[in-house]
């Protein structure tokens, strides 16, 4: 009886999935991206006549209903239509739903909708005085609202939102205006709690930054520029593997790059961020030791490799072509970049080798190892510029002590930059200054919070900071707009990215030095923990391995010495 049972409700399943209707059986991509609405936290301006503005700050469900209560109306006040500046109360990635009432007439009102990563920005006008734009994303757009129903509009990085009633329209009522989020539902798996708020808040900062632009794919910005840019992706893939572990986004992301950039192309144009493509794999496989995936790279990885190599001249200096790029503030300083293009290569090609000893093809590993040597006896001048003499260090093509004190450490973060930034902590920590790294952390990475910031920026120059206004507050009369007025390059004004995921680089850099956590086999089956408090009384923190939770803590006794205790999941040997 119980078999015929079960046949008959397999029978029943079989039917009903033959009775699905045709578009359930084509095939469509699918995504992991999770929706959330979030009401506004504060009106920050509002302008003409509004009655019970404040009933937008309460939280809604999204429906309309004949009921009429909790309504906002937006009345025309002579000559001055009605409109409102929402604050969501932190950046996010997503768009905006209206919910609208019953008005007079049953016409579509249309509204001018501008998001804003800042307050400026959302009450800006796209035109060439402030840099406002709607490329890669609309975030200033004209639309109709449904008289009783619902609009859901926008795709992009934003914090606040203006709304304007942009016609003649007697009335509005909107009963909801809320924030569509929209993000990868997943576990904070890493963590970092210290003795100092600042860094606790930089930590989870620069995790919240990658979080957000953690899309379909991996992104530099979510507002600007919205794709993957593979030297953005090195910081961005060590903050990922510190906080979520393994995600999908990163090799979903590492493929498309190279599967759209046949060689001899670079990826992006650009010939680091082919050599950054080698250096994320290596990372990657260190965390994560997945060598199927791996050998998926193998046929790409190898000839990628000769081809790099094959870019050093007779003098055994790099002769690279293409976009000759670090980063856009060391751009005009073309022998800073001579000396940072000579290191990539040989921090590139060192992570080659040690990718095809592990796939196990000796001669291309051997030929890594020649064109590195070859390289080193070309030792370059970094022309004062913090990130080649960041990347001169790391490489090993200069003493990471002289970079540091002669350069690096000079004036402490002051030309420092968001992406390299990283660069120049790891190298100040190699030369084994962790204080002036933590010290640097601090006044940098804390003055976008200072200022405001919820997420780290496309750029930042500590010179910015005097007489400039928050993000968070339209500027006052003789206070500088540190969005509208400042930026350079393919950032300038309002354009400037305010959520960059290549700025992240403190959260890994604090999981690395402070809590001392280090991988020291592939696939995390060795840890080696090595703290460095500094001026920390503690700090403990998690970290994520295939494995499990590695949970450390660290103590400061009275005598100034470390107390360490470590909890490590099986199948993960802790090296001290």
């Amino acid at each position: 009886m119980r078999t015929i049972i079960i046949i008959l409700c397999t029978l029943c399943c079989l039917h009903a999935q033959a009775q699905l209707p045709p578009i359930f059986n084509r095939s469509a991509e699918t995504t992991t991206i999770t929706r959330q609405y979030l009401s506004p936290v504060r009106i920050l301006w509002q302008a003409g006549r509004i009655t019970q503005p404040e009933n937008l700050l309460k939280p809604g469900n999204g429906q309309a209903d004949l009921v009429g209560k909790n309504v906002s109306a937006f009345r025309p006040d002579g000559s001055t239509q009605a409109s409102i500046l929402l604050d969501f109360g932190t950046e996010l990635h997503g768009g905006l739903q209206l919910v609208t009432g019953m008005w007079p007439g049953n016409q579509p009102v249309k509204l001018r909708i501008r998001f804003g990563e800042s307050a400026s920005e959302a009450m800006s006008d796209i035109d060439t005085l402030q840099g406002a734009t709607n490329d890669h994303a609309m975030r200033d757009m004209t639309v109709a609202v449904p008289w009783l129903g619902k609009l859901e509009i926008g795709n992009t990085g934003f914090r606040f939102v203006r709304i304007d009633v942009a016609d003649n329209a007697p009335l509005l009522l909107l009963k909801e205006a809320r924030a569509i989020f929209s993000y990868r539902n997943i576990p904070y798996l890493g963590s970092f709690r210290c003795s100092d708020t600042v860094l606790n808040k930089i930590w989870l900062t620069g995790a919240y930054t990658v979080h957000l632009n953690m899309q379909e794919y991996l992104w530099d910005g979510i507002k600007r520029d919205r794709l993957v840019w593979v030297g953005d992706l090195h910081p961005e893939t060590s903050a990922i593997s510190a906080v979520f572990g393994y995600n999908e986004v990163v090799p979903r992301s590492l493929d498309l790059v190279r599967n759209i950039t046949p060689l001899p192309g670079w990826m992006n144009g650009i010939s680091t961020y082919s050599m950054w493509w080698v250096i994320i794999h290596r990372d990657w496989y260190r965390h994560h030791g997945n060598l199927r995936y791996l050998r998926e790279q193998k046929a790409y990885l190898l000839p990628l490799l000769k081809h790099i190599a094959s870019y050093i001249d007779e003098n055994n200096s790099e002769k690279l072509d293409g976009h000759r790029f670090l980063d856009w503030p060391s751009s005009e300083n073309p022998e800073g970049v001579h000396a940072g293009l000579q290191a990539m290569m040989i921090w590139s090609l060192q992570a080659g080798a040690e990718l095809c000893r592990v796939l196990q093809e000796p001669a291309a590993a051997a030929s890594c190892d020649s064109a590195v040597n070859r390289l080193r006896r070309h030792v370059p001048d970094p022309n004062h510029s913090k990130q080649a003499a960041a990347l001169m260090a790391l490489s090993g093509l200069a003493r990471p002590g002289e970079m540091d004190s002669s350069i690096i450490s000079v004036n402490g973060a002051e030309n420092f930059s968001t992406f390299y930034g990283y660069y120049m902590l790891q190298a100040m920590a190699r030369a084994g200054n962790y204080q002036g790294a933590m010290d640097a952390i601090r006044s940098y990475w804390g003055a976008m919070l200072n200022l405001g910031a919820t997420t780290f920026w496309e750029d930042f120059n500590l010179q910015w900071v005097p007489g400039a206004g928050r993000i968070d507050e339209l500027p006052r009369p003789g206070e500088k707009d540190i969005h509208a007025d400042y930026g350079a390059y393919c950032y300038k004004g309002l354009r400037h990215s305010l959520c960059h995921g290549w700025a992240a680089g403190p959260t890994p850099w604090l999981t690395e030095h402070v809590l001392g956590i280090q991988v020291a086999a592939p696939g995390c089956r060795k840890i080696r923990i090595r703290p460095h408090l500094g001026d920390l009384q503690f700090a403990e923190g998690t970290f994520p391995t295939p494995y499990g939770l590695v949970k450390v803590r660290h103590e400061k006794n009275t005598a100034g010495q470390v107390k360490t205790s470590v909890n490590a999941p099986r199948g993960v040997t802790i090296i001290r």
